[in-house]
């Protein structure tokens, strides 16, 4: 397991081994992505969103735009 320490500051070097992983150098963003309370992930953000559109997988459910109007109408229709 690869460790960081949190400075006073608030700021983490981010281990070699991590970096090279990610293939971050100094200047790119790292982005935190919350994946369960109290857990997250460092996901590099160099790359494009449509280059990371497969960390989700493929969709089971194909929903057309038509269909997407309809349940946000509906919704938009039953607010507090």
């Amino acid at each position: 397991m690869t460790t960081a320490t949190l400075t006073s500051k608030g700021r983490i070097t981010i281990p070699a081994e991590v970096r090279h992983d990610l293939k971050v150098d100094a200047g790119d963003r790292i982005e935190c992505i919350q994946i369960a309370p109290g857990r997250y992930e460092l996901v590099a953000a160099t790359q494009s969103i449509t280059d990371r559109k497969s960390i989700f997988g493929k969709s089971p459910h194909q929903v057309s735009i038509d269909d997407m109007n309809k349940t946000i109408a509906k919704r938009g229709a039953t607010t507090r």
